[in-house]
């Protein structure tokens, strides 16, 4: 039975945090499909043109290293505020930045401050009862999700039609939206906290050393999320190349077929909140390795393979994810920001490598052989996975569970 704590959070509100965490997410991913066209509006070499999407990542970690914990220490809506606010005014900048130099600064600046929606994941975490975490974790989670998959094509649709500039000035409007409307309609939270920033920090290593949930799940997201970044960085290439010579706007429509992806991520809740973590966990890694199997019969003209591929790995990786953070959030209130700032950033590193080592592999290899990196990917967390029937539990049981 749902507690009142559950019932007390409206199904509207859930939305409004899911539809914030993709907005702001989304922040970080516009550039990705632009990164051609911005370097040679602003003169950049060749070489330096892989700086625009690497600086807004180099920018999200250090986000998630120095800004995602202050939700254990800061009352978390004015904290959320002020960093959507920062955002938008990165966005403002990189908008109308007449020179390369100043656009990486802003580029730099907006993964910095991207890092709204990872603070915003824990305060849902917090608002929902014990019983209900891992279906509100999983909504909320969906639109970031969304967030991610939609901004690339979105990105692409309004550049074709306005220019790349155009971009991050709605995406800047849409931010400043958001960070108003979270002021609004948020609710406070006051974390209680006797410590100071930097034993706030400090005390980061300790929770990773102390905690193995948190080191497995971080694992295994790890190499799923290096399989997600490696396709979606390759599969356009692929899409645009002699196989099937897609132009900007029909590789948009794949990617959007793909973002229904996030709708795995309320059921992968549901499931967690009813203690089925393990099996669950072993069905996202295999049906993640599926997708490169799909992958390699979509090195033909067989287009629905690849779309089934981007389906089942999108499933795979947002049910892991979901799994895990519901799993780490239920260690305890007081250190959720911290958690997922380790969850995440660890995961992150994951990802910049997948998306580095797929568009090297690919140069070399090609499609082929940028799949099978990708199954590798897939096969090490399956590995990884199978020493859990040697050990404890992925996740707590309902009577170790903290509020």
């Amino acid at each position: 039975m749902a507690s009142s704590a559950a019932r007390a959070l409206p199904s509207w509100l859930i939305m409004l945090m899911a539809a914030a965490c993709g907005l702001s997410v989304a922040n970080l991913y516009y550039a990705q499909p632009l990164a051609g066209p911005i370097s040679r509006a602003l003169g950049m070499a060749p070489a330096a043109t892989g700086l625009v999407v690497t600086l807004t990542q180099v920018g999200y970690g250090l986000g998630l290293l120095l800004l995602v914990p202050l939700g254990d220490l800061i009352e978390n809506r004015r904290l959320i505020f002020w960093t959507a606010l920062a955002a938008a005014a990165a966005l403002v900048v990189a908008s109308f930045a007449p020179t390369a130099p100043l656009f990486l600064i802003a580029a730099l600046m907006i993964g910095v401050f991207g890092v709204a929606a990872q603070m915003l994941v824990p305060v849902a975490a917090h608002l929902a009862s014990d019983e209900a975490r891992g279906r509100v974790v999983g909504e909320v989670m969906s639109g970031l999700l969304a967030g991610i998959l939609l901004s690339r094509p979105a990105a692409s649709l309004i550049a074709d039609h306005l220019g790349w500039r155009a971009v991050f000035q709605i995406a800047a409007g849409l931010t400043v939206a958001m960070a108003l409307v979270l002021r609004r309609f948020l609710p406070q939270r006051q974390p209680q906290a006797d410590h100071t920033y930097l034993s706030l920090l400090a005390s980061m290593s300790e929770l990773f050393r102390g905690t193995p949930i948190l080191r497995r799940r971080a694992a295994y997201q790890t190499f799923m999320f290096a399989a997600f970044s490696l396709f979606w960085t390759v599969v356009p290439l692929w899409l645009a190349g002699p196989t099937y010579g897609f132009n900007q706007t029909q590789i948009a429509l794949f990617a959007l077929a793909g973002a229904t992806g996030a709708l795995i991520a309320p059921v992968a809740g549901r499931i967690a909140d009813r203690g089925w973590t393990r099996p669950a966990s072993g069905a996202a890694f295999v049906a993640a390795a599926l997708c490169f199997v799909l992958c390699w019969v979509g090195r033909h003209h067989a287009l629905w393979a690849l779309v089934g591929a981007g389906l089942l790995l999108d499933l795979g990786v947002q049910a892991s994810q979901v799994l895990g953070q519901r799993a780490i959030y239920s260690l305890g209130a007081a250190e959720r920001s911290r958690l997922n700032s380790l969850y995440v950033s660890i995961f992150f590193v994951g990802g910049a490598t997948g998306s580095g080592a797929g568009a090297a592999i690919y140069a070399w290899g090609g499609w082929v052989a940028a799949s099978g990196l990708g199954l590798g990917f897939c096969v090490v967390a399956l590995l990884i996975y199978t020493t859990e029937f040697f050990g404890p539990a992925v996740a707590p049981t309902a009577a170790s569970v903290s509020a």
